[in-house]
């Protein structure tokens, strides 16, 4: 066995090696034999080629089982342990040249074993000392043979366990660390269909989380997303390895970073975690070393550049810059998914912010259980009561209002206590104190409004009223936008509750009004607005409108039409138009022609901006057709006579075929509003228009323009039930669109509810050109009807069944349970006329179906719906 420079085994050697390999590993050698052959095995081991032996057998010897050639490998491994920083470098290069094409061995215990020795290869030789290797492993995890892969992926990771910091230092010769070449390809196998190497890439980048080299900060969000979607891999082996633990350890010390930009990174992965709806065992028993981290990181930073702006007098007009830009959200029609804002408590996102969202995401998923960690903090800050200490007591309410909802059980109890507490810091001398209270108070406004039924809360409700409205007429101005958003909050809740306090609210919000700079004047139309939406008709008294109109009319007078202040005076206006109803009517002709005006100019203004004398700005048109539509919403029959003076039906029609959505979402909204009140003046476009809104229900972008699509539609259905059989020449059209609608899952809901009550209505009013197609869509058209509410929409779209049933019986044969289960959807039929009408339709299939093929259909049915069916049908049918 001596050394040479090409080195060969010899065949008595190796047959040698082989032999005693076998018998040590054979079941039928006795402890002693094997202690003789595993002496015999170290006598060997003093030769200096002994482990090129071992290698070539593992490498080479495929004439030998897979133990023999394993236990090879083992045996070289520990020999290494010992030796390899003695042998002489040709026979190290040697055993490193064996070992790299085993990588992709066909066997996986061959493949694992040679993974163990190139760590430990690596561990006494470096990284430099075996420059092979990194291209090799690149090799093997960038081919598309499983073997090999596995292979370079089972190495890397045991590399990755022993000694993970030699793929983060700097190699000689190569450009970046190993690590930054291995990283995206190990967030590729993330994703692999094969789970073992999801398993073993995972486990990889699992190792440098507490190391956290700058490749894998820098891909902090790709491994997260990563992370989170293994979390809830089908294999559970791929679920159970120890990450999550290592990581939100990570995350923990991270959160605490004095640098708030590597803080923020960490804070947002408590929200992502909770977001991904993963396991919240895995993040339970780190809430108590979590919740102070939180509440720590929620107190203002002296560089905060909120607390120069919480400085800020009234008497400081607002620059351009100061004014966020707005985006009107155009009218639709059947949706009750309105954007919720009221949380944007600070403009800039930060660590403050991002540390209170995440408070607020945790109490939603673990409730209560947060309070014990929680509370004694929040009373230790607030009962730090020097000037010095304002910080935290405001760190510590807005706490208490990012838990308001998810811990509202644990808190209820203690509500009187909590709101009583808080009212006295709306009038702090600190503005930001003041601020946030105003915003944790508006967090509870449901729960405030519920308690008015007696006297205790009522006389609560009443406080926390009072107190907003002072702090509407604040001197700071962050305050007083805190305080309207609270408050516009707030009147969502009590509604009428409001109408008993009508004066002293309207006194105080024109008011605020006249002395708001223009940033703040926006949040108190918005106030106004959600007001007239709350009280409704109760608005409309003599007294409130003197209090309310003129100061808006002198601004509505005052401001130009391409002024952009004038479109939340629009929305204001929408609300109040609807509110006040007939009572708008004195307001309504300047109103309208102005609106008129404004559309006029910018559709001009789109084509040639300099007649027009402005720049074309879309949310123009948008914001004054919506106006429109609440003109007509409120005025009813009485805007006809506005509209038979204008020009509004050629430009609705233009509005109906612009290339912008919204727009479009808008008109068809406005549509559907006059053909309800004044459709005698569509008449003469009639054809044009219902031309326009069926094409909007057949675009290949139709997920993209779902709301232009579902106003489209709910148009149709209007007009279709004022004139009749005028709709004729479209009824085909509209129904082949329709259909296809209905059977489209996952679509927006509004427009699923907005089709089926489109074609009843199309069927009660031509029901001998829909009949004949009813059972293409019969089915998932019954369905659709089954989800629908009980109002009058609903009711004309069950006169298009029964309609459709009397012309063609046999075409709601096949859908008979469908049938019985949407009319089973009704909770009661108030119109005594359809209630016949569906009674006559279920005796008439009862009659039809013979030999038990009724009760065949009924015992299809739920329980419920069987019996609401054997009520409807033991009515008699008034003829």
């Amino acid at each position: 066995m001596a050394a040479s420079a090409q080195w060969q085994p010899k065949e008595d050697g190796f047959t040698e090696i082989c032999g005693l390999l076998e018998q040590q590993i054979s079941h039928y050698s006795s402890s002693a034999d094997k202690s003789q052959i595993w002496q015999q095995l170290q006598h060997y081991s003093q030769f200096p080629d002994f482990n090129n032996y071992l290698a070539f057998i593992l490498a080479r010897a495929e004439n030998k089982s897979v133990e023999v050639r394993q236990a090879a490998g083992l045996l070289l491994k520990n020999n290494l342990r010992t030796a390899y920083k003695s042998m002489v470098p040709a026979y190290q290069q040697y055993i490193k040249s064996e070992l790299l094409p085993c990588l992709g061995a066909a066997d996986k215990h061959i493949r694992s074993t040679v993974g163990t020795i190139i760590s430990v290869v690596v561990q006494l030789g470096g990284i430099s000392g075996w420059p092979e290797l990194l291209q090799s492993l690149v090799s093997c995890l960038d081919s598309n043979d499983l073997n090999h892969m596995e292979g370079a992926m089972d190495a890397l990771s045991k590399i990755c366990e022993d000694i993970p910091q030699v793929l983060d230092s700097d190699v000689p010769g190569l450009a970046e660390r190993p690590i930054n070449v291995f990283l995206p390809r190990l967030f590729q196998f993330f994703q692999s269909p094969h789970s073992t190497l999801r398993k073993l890439s995972l486990g990889s980048v699992n190792q440098y989380i507490m190391l956290m080299p700058a490749a894998l900060y820098m891909s902090m969000d790709q491994y997260l997303q990563g992370l989170f979607v293994l979390a809830n891999d089908t294999t559970s082996e791929v679920r159970k390895l120890p990450h999550l633990r290592n990581v939100i350890e990570y995350m923990l010390q991270v959160n605490k970073d004095t640098d708030d930009e590597v803080a923020l990174e960490a804070c947002e992965f408590w929200s992502a975690y909770c977001d991904a709806q993963l396991s919240p065992e895995n993040l339970r028993e780190f809430l108590p070393r979590l919740i102070p981290i939180l509440l720590s990181n929620m107190v203002y930073a002296d560089d905060d550049e909120s607390l120069i702006d919480a400085e800020e007098d009234e008497s400081v007009p607002d620059r351009d810059q100061d004014i966020k830009p707005r985006f009107h959200s155009s009218r639709l029609h059947g949706s009750d998914n309105a954007e919720d804002d009221d949380d944007d408590i600070v403009n800039v996102w930060n660590l403050r912010k991002c540390s209170a969202a995440a408070l607020d995401v945790l109490s939603n998923v673990f409730g209560d259980e947060i309070l014990p960690a929680l509370m004694p903090l929040f009373q230790t800050n607030l009962s730090a009561s020097s000037d010095e200490a304002w910080k935290e007591r405001e760190a510590a309410v807005l706490a208490l209002g990012a838990v308001a909802e998810g811990c509202i059980s644990g808190l209820y109890p203690h509500l009187t206590e909590i709101i009583a507490f808080l009212i006295p810091l709306l009038d702090d001398k600190f503005p930001l104190i003041r601020s946030i209270s105003c915003w944790t108070i508006s967090r509870f406004s449901k729960f405030i409004v519920q308690g008015v039924g007696h006297q205790q809360g009522y006389e609560q409700f009443d406080r926390v009223l009072m107190g907003l409205l002072r702090r509407i007429l604040d001197t700071n101005k962050r305050v007083q936008e805190a305080a309207c958003s609270a408050f516009a909050t707030l009147e969502e809740e009590a509604a009428e509750e409001l109408a008993p306090r009508l004066e002293i609210i309207l006194k105080h919000l024109m008011c605020a009004f006249g002395k708001y700079q223009r940033r703040n004047l926006r949040i108190v139309y918005d106030a106004i607005g959600t007001l007239a939406d709350a009280v409704g008709g109760e608005l409309n008294q003599p007294a409130y409108l003197e209090i309310l109109m003129p100061p808006l009319i002198a601004k509505w007078q005052q401001l130009l039409n391409a002024d952009k202040d004038l479109f939340p005076l629009l929305e204001c206006f929408t609300s109040i138009s609807q509110a006040l109803g007939s009572g708008f009517s004195s307001f309504a002709e300047p109103v309208f022609q102005r609106c008129i005006s404004i559309i006029q100019t910018q559709q001009l203004a789109k084509v040639d901006p300099v007649s027009a004398g402005v720049q074309y700005d879309k949310e123009f048109i948008v914001c004054s057709l919506d106006l429109l539509s609440g003109l007509a919403e409120g005025l009813g029959s009485g805007i006809e006579s506005l509209v038979s003076k204008s020009n509004l039906i050629d430009l609705l029609l233009q509005s109906c075929t612009d290339d912008a959505s919204d727009v479009r979402q808008s008109a068809f909204a406005l549509l559907g509003d006059l053909a309800r009140v004044c459709p005698v003046h569509l008449r003469p476009r009639l054809s044009e228009f219902l031309d326009a809104a069926a094409t909007q229900l057949n675009t290949p972008k139709l997920k993209e323009t779902v709301s232009v699509a579902n106003n489209a539609c709910w148009a149709i259905g209007e007009l279709a039930v004022k004139v009749h059989q005028e709709i004729s020449p479209v009824v085909i059209t509209v129904i082949s669109r329709l259909v296809p609608i209905l059977h489209v899952e996952g679509l927006n809901k509004s427009l699923i509810e907005n089709s089926a009550i489109t074609l009843g209505r199309l069927a009660w009013v031509c029901p001998e050109l829909v009949s004949p197609h009813m059972e293409h869509f019969m089915q998932a058209w019954c369905t659709a009807l089954s989800m629908i509410r009980d109002d009058i929409e609903k009711e004309d779209a069950f006169r298009g069944l029964c309609a459709m049933v009397r012309a063609n019986p046999s075409g709601a044969l096949s859908s008979i349970v469908s049938m019985c289960q949407a009319i089973a959807s009704w909770h009661e039929i108030k119109s005594e006329e359809l209630h016949n009408e569906v009674c006559q339709v279920l005796h008439g299939y009862k009659q039809m179906l013979v030999n038990g093929a009724w009760d065949q259909c009924m015992s299809a049915l739920d329980p419920s719906s069987c019996v609401w069916i054997d009520f409807v049908d033991q009515f008699v049918i008034v003829e």
